[in-house]
């Protein structure tokens, strides 16, 4: 079994992008497109890592990665944060929500591989 990925993002064609290259390296990924349906499939899927925009309906991503990363059961599940903007307030505020690392957009899908690839290794 492969190793799983969910991808959280309202950005339906980025979401594509990201999922199309994350498959063909091998990963299993399963999508949401807001923040409520991120935890409700983080409750049923377990995943191995979690791609997180933070401007999502419903459930916003920084509310999401706290809920994450304050829960026992998943705090261990590396968050790589995927924002469209960053003032330096903006990244405190990101490192305060202990996610692992993050990635700007537009970004290079080579450099999401290597980080994905940094925190649970190749796929299966």
């Amino acid at each position: 079994m492969g190793k799983k990925i969910l991808v959280v993002d309202d950005e339906i064609d980025l979401m594509r992008v990201v999922t199309f290259r994350l498959k063909k390296a091998g990963y299993q990924v399963t999508e949401a497109t807001d923040g409520q349906k991120a935890l409700d499939l983080i409750q049923e899927l377990k995943p191995d890592l979690i791609l997180l925009d933070l401007r999502l309906p419903v459930v916003d991503g920084w509310e999401v990665c706290l809920r994450i990363k304050g829960t026992e059961e998943f705090r261990h599940i590396p968050v790589i944060i995927l924002s469209a903007s960053a003032t330096a307030i903006q990244l405190e505020k990101i490192q305060e929500l202990k996610a692992e690392d993050c990635l700007l957009k537009p970004f290079d899908p080579e450099v999401l591989l290597e980080k994905v690839k940094k925190f649970i290794g190749q796929p299966a």
